[in-house]
């Protein structure tokens, strides 16, 4: 199955010299050796906005060169903004990007690929595919 591989998870592998080891980081691996990572632009800004060393910078531009980006459409964000109202009224307040990545998951039937805990409970409010070691 393809994955969407978040921020947390391209973060971690790309700040160190030697990335820590954690299954995210391996799953990472994987899925850009087989060709199931996808991502989207605004995972690609958050990290460019994230790393300003120009040899960072030039390593994510190269990682994203050969990388799906999904582009939200209108529905997209109807819909991840039912998802972070959904979320609201159990009582968590989640990111508008966050909401609008589970939305791109759960439209194109996409594991996530994360390190963020944010995920698990929008997991439990809705119907999104979380990828577990």
């Amino acid at each position: 199955m393809n994955v969407f591989v978040d921020t947390s998870v391209w973060s971690l592998a790309l700040r160190r010299d030697n990335p820590p080891r954690l299954p995210e980081i391996d799953e990472l691996r994987r899925a850009l050796q087989n060709g199931n990572a996808i991502s989207t632009g605004l995972v690609l800004q958050e990290l460019l906005q994230g790393f300003s060393k120009p040899k960072s910078y030039r390593q994510i531009v190269e990682h994203f060169a050969s990388i799906p980006l999904l582009v939200p459409d209108r529905d997209d964000h109807i819909h991840a903004a039912e998802i972070r109202n959904a979320c609201r009224k159990k009582g968590k307040q989640i990111g508008t990007i966050d909401a609008l990545f589970a939305q791109l998951c759960i439209r194109h039937e996409l594991q996530m690929l994360t390190t963020d805990k944010d995920f698990e409970y929008i997991g439990s409010v809705v119907e999104l595919p979380l990828w577990v070691p």
